[in-house]
């Protein structure tokens, strides 16, 4: 079974020839808010949140991070469940609290935060900002000093080859991220010799996109002993042990679902290990999913502006590209263009018979949605999806790249569609300049 019919089986429920999400007909929500567009089901992110929030111990927090979909609605239902948000720069940290989310539910990790960002975070006391560097140390220090507050802080860890896995395996080599393993005790050192500095924990920096639940457990079980040892060093628990994200999703057919339940079998042996130990009393221990939770609730939607044959190869020209879904094109991570599960929404049960490309407006052999991809005869007018498009997929693209208006965002719950974001205007693109005379 392919990656969409295994998508529309078993997320939508689309029987007929014409996609639904949410009950909806997709034809009702492009007649409505026009394309190129974004649109998400919350039934999906009800299911993937049940999924995770199940197979975790009870010892264990979420955080959602909110650079996979920043968008407020989103971060909104998330805040509505308990869950807590892991943010990566100053304007997300607004947009957090825009959103809703208590300062002291917030944690903030990424390299190169400027000290105008760390001043925010300080003096908005958000629960931890997870140190990269022994400079950030420094830094969070005088400013700590300087508003006269204890500035709480975690040692993110780039820990060692040995723990590493997924398909972006970000630590374990020379990295901007975290503090590399062999210089923790350095860090720890320079971290208690500072009055305005409250250590709490630590967070371990592995990679992303995980489709293997031993891996994570493996990982797991590393940052486990890394935390006590830690512990063991201060003698008295750490206050929070941070695991990072790392919850994949599969994008293409070879791939297969993470065995949630799986993960969570071997997480509850993990912790039953460590649940009389005395340097993990009162420990909270923290995840940050973000593709996991939203990735496959999303679907970007375009319609094919013109169709045409050059030198053989036949091109299915939409009116959305790259520029609102940088990763679909391939130019985002990956080393091969692999296909994003692309399909014509108006045309499910039609039998796929021709090889296309498809490729969106702009002015550059990059924009490419689907290369060589098989798929019904379509014509002029029908809507196409790129599917697993929740996360990392608007905000993670050059907007702006031709100056063509942003997509909107739409939600849809139990047959109700709703506008989250607007769709761009051009005049939005002059506003600072008109401003300025």
């Amino acid at each position: 079974m392919d990656r969409i019919t295994t998508l529309v089986n078993g997320y939508f429920n689309s029987l007929s020839d014409e996609f639904h999400i949410g009950d909806v007909p997709v034809s009702a929500i492009a007649a409505k808010y026009g394309t190129p567009l974004f649109v998400y089901d919350r039934h999906i992110l009800d299911r993937k949140w049940t999924l995770l929030r199940d197979a975790l111990p009870p010892e264990f927090a979420i955080s959602y991070s909110v650079k996979a979909n920043p968008n407020r609605t989103i971060l909104r239902y998330f805040i509505g469940r308990g869950c807590g948000l892991e943010i990566a720069s100053g304007g997300e940290l607004h947009q957090a609290l825009n959103a809703g989310c208590p300062p002291d539910s917030i944690v903030f990790a990424g390299p190169g935060k400027t000290e105008a960002e760390l001043e925010l975070a300080l003096a908005q006391g958000i629960s931890e900002i997870h140190v990269e560097s022994m400079l950030e140390i420094e830094r969070i220090s005088d400013i700590s000093r300087r508003l006269g507050v204890r500035g709480r802080i975690a040692l993110r860890i780039n820990p060692g080859e040995e723990s590493q896995g997924g398909a972006l395996r970000m630590g374990g080599k020379p990295a901007p991220f975290g503090i590399d393993e062999d210089q923790l005790d350095v860090a720890l050192d320079r971290v208690l010799s500072k009055p305005f500095i409250e250590f709490r924990g630590i967070h371990l920096f592995v990679g992303t996109q995980i489709l293997n639940h031993s891996i994570l457990i493996d990982q797991y079980r590393h940052g486990m002993g890394l935390a006590k040892r830690v512990a063991g060093r201060l003698g008295c628990p750490l206050q929070t042990v941070d695991f990072g994200g790392g919850f994949g999703i599969p994008y293409f057919d070879h791939e297969q679902e993470l065995d949630m339940p799986a993960f969570g079998e071997g997480l509850a042996d993990l912790m039953a290990k460590v649940k009389d130990d005395p340097l993990f009393t009162d420990t909270q221990f923290l995840v940050e999913p973000g593709r996991y939770l939203v990735g496959e609730a999303g679907i970007y939607v375009v319609r094919i502006n013109d169709i045409k044959v050059s030198r053989g190869k036949k091109f299915l020209i939409a009116d959305g590209g790259m520029h609102h879904h940088l990763a679909a094109s391939g130019n985002l991570g990956q080393t091969i263009k692999r296909n994003y599960p692309i399909g014509v929404l108006n045309r499910l049960n039609t039998a796929s018979e021709e090889k296309v490309d498809v490729v969106g407006p702009l002015c550059t052999p990059l924009d490419v949605l689907g290369r060589e991809v098989v798929l019904p005869k379509a014509e002029v007018g029908d809507l196409i999806g790129i599917f697993q498009s929740g996360a990392y997929a608007r905000s993670a693209s050059p907007l702006g790249f031709l100056s063509h208006p942003t997509p909107p965002e739409v939600w849809v719950e139990e047959g109700r569609h709703y506008l989250i974001r607007r769709r761009g205007k051009y005049d939005d693109y002059f506003l600072d300049l008109c401003d300025g005379f």
